[in-house]
């Protein structure tokens, strides 16, 4: 959906609990961890699924058709994204245009601050889980052991791969402010957060 077509979506897991592939994906995180400043800390789930969407209130607003809206711009490079303050009007609708111009694998997410956090574990999970790697994403959907679907396809959400690009366009109705955040293990700590305000009509 907003995701660049680089993968299959749909891709099998299989194997990727096996020992092996739980010992890369703890090394990849160290390797995360490694590339962030001092400061930098790692960090989940609704109750069946990635959970952080939120509820349109919260969000300001509510998803418009693809390609519509004031386009605005943004690069994420490790560790930020090129604007720290994003303004709008309600009413308005904004067409985000995201392009990763890293070396490793970055979200875009617009939410509230309080989602953010809850959000950052369920992205530690699926680092573990092998659904994403540091630089790709290999499945937007997997099966839980418990039976539930862990997803990453929210509409105020998306993964961009190093070199790709994506787009949200999103109607602000709400005066208030958000955040923008990227929730891969250690990003958010590495300084990858934005202002988001919407400002009355």
């Amino acid at each position: 959906m907003l995701l660049s077509p680089a993968f299959d979506i749909n891709q099998s897991l299989s194997g990727m609990d096996s020992p092996n592939m739980r010992t890369a994906s703890s090394l990849a995180m160290a390797v995360i961890g490694l590339m962030l400043p001092a400061t930098g800390v790692l960090a989940a789930p609704g109750p069946a699924g990635h959970g952080h969407g939120g509820a349109t209130a919260a969000l300001l607003g509510e998803p418009a058709p693809r390609g519509q809206g004031r386009p605005v711009a943004i690069v994420m490079t490790d560790f930020a994204y090129s604007l720290k303050t994003v303004t709008v009007k309600a009413g308005e609708t904004i067409r985000f245009m995201i392009s990763n111009k890293g070396t490793v694998l970055h979200e875009f997410n617009i939410n509230t601050e309080a989602e953010h956090a809850e959000h950052r574990p369920m992205m530690a999970m699926m680092m573990e889980h092998g659904m994403i790697t540091p630089d790709r994403v290999i499945s937007l959907t997997m099966t839980m052991p418990d039976g539930r679907k862990m997803t990453h396809t929210e509409p105020n959400s998306v993964l961009v791969e190093p070199g790709k690009s994506a787009e949200i366009s999103w109607k602000f109705t709400t005066a208030g402010e958000l955040q923008i955040g990227c929730n891969i293990p250690g990003h958010t700590e590495g300084g990858m957060v934005a202002s988001l305000k919407v400002t009355p009509r």
